[in-house]
C-alpha cells in the first residue's frame, strides 16, 4: 500500500497558477492519502510558483510537501523561508540537494541514489546534521556523474549505470532508448572514480 502520492504539476496545457491551485484542491478533496506536489517545469512546461505552493499548502491539509525540481535556488529558498511548519520542501535535483539542505530543505527524492545509495544517503544525512564540510566531500564525489545521467534523457542514464553495476538490465520501453556509446564511455570513466 502507498504511504503518499507524488503528484506532478499539470502539464501539456500549461495551466496558469489559478488552474494549478484548482487542480490540487480537487485532487486533495478526493485523496485519502497525503500528497506531495512535484514541480518540474522542464518536463511540464509550467512552473509551480512558491506563492502558489504556499496557497495550496495552506488550503489543503493533506498536501504535506513538495518535490522541487525547478532548479531555481532563489525560488526554492523563498519557499523554505515562508512555508508553514511541517510542510516539507524536498529536493528533486540531485546536483543541488546538499546546498538546498544547507538552506533548510528537508531531504531529496533522488535519481543517483538508485545507483549509489550509500554515498548519496550519507551525504544527505550529514547535511541534515549540519556537517556541511563532510557532506560536501560526498557531494563533489558524485557531482560529475549527475548531469551525465540526464544528458540524453531520463531514465536512460541511470538505467545504464544500474546495468553496469549489475543491478538491472539496460532495457527500455519506447520512446526511451539507450544512451550513445560516447556518453556510456564518459559515464564509465566517472563511475571508476566513484
Amino acid at each position: 500500500m502507498a504511504d503518499a502520492i507524488l503528484s506532478v504539476s499539470p502539464y501539456y496545457n500549461k495551466p496558469n497558477q489559478s488552474g494549478i491551485v484548482q487542480h490540487y484542491k480537487t485532487l486533495s478533496g478526493v485523496s485519502q492519502l497525503p500528497i506531495i506536489l512535484y514541480n518540474v517545469p522542464g518536463r511540464t512546461g509550467s512552473n509551480l510558483l512558491p506563492q502558489t505552493t504556499l496557497e495550496i499548502a495552506a488550503s489543503c491539509k493533506n498536501i504535506i510537501g513538495i518535490k522541487e525540481a525547478s532548479g531555481n535556488m532563489e525560488q526554492i529558498m523563498y519557499l523554505i523561508q515562508h512555508r508553514n511548519k511541517g510542510f516539507l520542501v524536498i529536493s528533486g535535483d540531485d546536483a543541488i540537494t546538499m546546498p538546498l539542505i544547507a538552506a533548510g530543505a528537508d531531504g531529496v527524492i533522488s535519481v543517483i541514489a538508485n545507483a549509489f545509495p550509500k554515498q548519496f544517503s550519507t551525504m544527505v544525512r550529514l547535511a541534515l546534521q549540519g556537517k556541511i564540510t563532510e557532506s560536501r566531500k560526498l557531494h563533489y564525489q558524485l557531482l560529475d556523474l549527475i548531469p551525465l545521467l540526464f544528458a540524453e534523457g531520463s531514465p536512460s542514464g541511470i538505467k545504464y549505470v544500474l546495468s553496469q553495476l549489475d543491478i538491472c538490465q539496460n532495457y527500455f520501453r519506447l520512446p526511451v532508448a539507450s544512451i550513445s556509446k560516447s556518453l556510456a564511455q564518459k559515464i564509465n570513466t566517472v563511475i571508476k572514480g566513484i
